[in-house]
């Protein structure tokens, strides 16, 4: 008898030590041909306003017409963008963003966005089934670049983005999986 305890408190042991891989994991992917933000930066820096083509852009991974994740923006959100403060002359502003002004409606603009995000939970596998603690970490990078286009040459671009994600969710319960019954009764209490 005492042999099965110990046998039984074994494999208890066991399955409290491995059930850290039954937490959920997941990822997001923003398609393109690009696996880090650097990538995706160092292709919009080769990108030449007023020398670069729109079929050259595509050759860099930024297709007007064919990628994933690509927002046309109409005009009045170009010039609300790109020159948002009317207050400010237009000989100011960059060239290749006064002639988008000036050529109206013959002037588009492009914003690529692109990433990776990958999630998974840390912890206790008891503790976050049963809604005690969870802790998320999420992981990744995002771009978005901007390319504006007239008559198939690019005028202007420019980049942003995240580089490196790195963030932490923890979520804390003291009732656990009573939790959302204790909360649902607070709200019919405050009504």
């Amino acid at each position: 008898m005492a042999s099965l305890r110990v046998c039984l408190l074994s494999i208890l042991m066991l399955l409290l030590t491995a059930c850290s891989s039954l937490l959920p994991r997941g990822s997001t992917d923003v398609l393109s041909g690009f696996g880090s933000f650097e990538d995706a930066r160092d292709a919009i820096e080769r990108v030449k306003p007023y020398q670069t083509t729109t079929s050259q852009l595509k050759d860099l991974g930024f297709d007007v017409h064919d990628t994933a994740n690509v927002r046309q923006i109409p005009y009045p959100e170009v010039i609300a963008r790109l020159a948002p403060n009317p207050s400010v002359p237009l000989d100011m502003l960059d060239p290749g963003i006064r002639d988008c002004i000036e050529s109206r409606q013959a002037c588009r603009a492009y914003e690529f966005s692109f990433g990776r995000q990958v999630s998974h939970r840390e912890g206790s596998f008891w503790a976050d089934f049963l809604n005690f603690r969870r802790r998320t970490e999420i992981t990744g990078w995002r771009f978005q670049g901007l390319v504006v286009v007239r008559d198939g040459v690019v005028l202007f671009r420019n980049y942003g983005g995240e580089p490196q994600i790195k963030q932490t969710e923890r979520q804390s319960n003291p009732l656990g999986p009573l939790q959302p019954a204790g909360e649902a009764a607070g709200a019919l209490i405050s009504r």
